[in-house]
């Protein structure tokens, strides 16, 4: 555009921060197809941070430009846990997008593994799934698929083995990624790697290309579709309530259209996945259905009767 190069990268679903480092390595791939050292990377959010950060380790100038800074972004809000889930529209799907997808979740499955510690806020949990009707087994949850070896600890559990008041249960291990802890450390680390900041709202597309770097990788996410005129973009809006902390909640949940993460500033209950939505604002009736039906699962636990050994 206009003799300048423009990487997008955006548009990744439930899975902004499970993805971020991964499409964070595609977007650099395509920066060094230019043969360009001076790269500008707009948005600060999980996405953006990781791509300028992986940019400025294989050696490029980078400089970023936002409208916000953490913890004014809506990856600050996300629920964090590691997991590629809404990525993509079944009917759309197409086998290079599939390679695609399963090289960048298999770059961040193995970064985040490195950042494992207090100081990124990333922790291995065990996550409880569970259904009254049988549980998928294709797609993440195959076997035989490629994404499969990224969740340990994979078991089936019968009824005498849980206490959730479903009838099917499984349990795998995954990372959970605490936002504020998280991004804070990545803005920070960018600073003293000496990248330059600039707080500033691009308008249009024109903006944008008045930049002085001759690649621009778009890390705007919602923005895109206003900056761009990106008609395709549809947002799916994912509404969270948020709990006091309880540190002995050391596990977490996935009933049908229901999560609960537990973080360090607070237990996150989830249970919203509006396509086409763009408002921001809380919906005070979804939070009081999503509290509502999380009470009665953990009452129902409460309450379930003991099943014999073996049964």
């Amino acid at each position: 555009m206009d003799g300048k190069t423009v990487v997008h990268n955006y548009g990744h679903g439930g899975a902004g921060i499970t993805l971020s480092w991964g499409t964070a390595h595609l977007a650099a791939l395509e920066v060094q197809k230019t043969g360009q050292r001076e790269v500008a990377v707009v948005g600060s959010g999980a996405v953006g941070l990781a791509a300028a950060r992986l940019l400025v380790e294989r050696g490029f100038r980078v400089s970023m430009y936002t409208r916000d800074l953490p913890p004014n972004t809506t990856s600050n809000i996300a629920g964090g846990q590691w997991f590629p889930f809404t990525v993509y529209d079944v009917d759309h799907l197409t086998p290079t997008f599939e390679e695609q997808f399963s090289d960048a979740t298999e770059f961040s499955y193995k970064r985040y593994q490195t950042m494992v510690g207090d100081y990124y806020g990333v922790r291995w949990l065990p996550n409880f799934q569970m259904a009254d009707t049988p549980l998928p087994t294709n797609g993440l949850m195959s076997r035989t698929g490629p994404l499969f070896r990224m969740l340990p600890q994979f078991e089936e559990l019968v009824p005498s083995r849980h206490p959730f008041p479903f009838r099917y249960a499984r349990r795998f291990d995954t990372m959970f990624i605490q936002p504020p802890i998280y991004l804070d450390a990545m803005l920070r680390e960018l600073r003293i790697s000496g990248v330059p900041i600039q707080v500033r709202e691009f308008r249009e597309a024109r903006e944008l290309l008045a930049l002085p770097e001759p690649v621009i990788v778009n890390c705007t996410g919602l923005g895109a579709k206003g900056l761009f005129g990106d008609d395709e973009l549809i947002p799916i809006k994912g509404q969270l309530t948020i709990l006091l902390p309880e540190e002995e909640v050391t596990y977490a949940t996935m009933a049908p259209e229901l999560y609960m993460f537990p973080r360090r500033d607070g237990i996150v209950l989830g249970g919203t996945h509006e396509r086409g939505v763009w408002d921001l604002s809380p919906d005070s009736d979804e939070e009081a259905r999503i509290l509502k039906q999380h009470s009665d699962i953990f009452r129902r636990m409460g309450t379930r009767p003991a099943k014999p050994a073996g049964a």
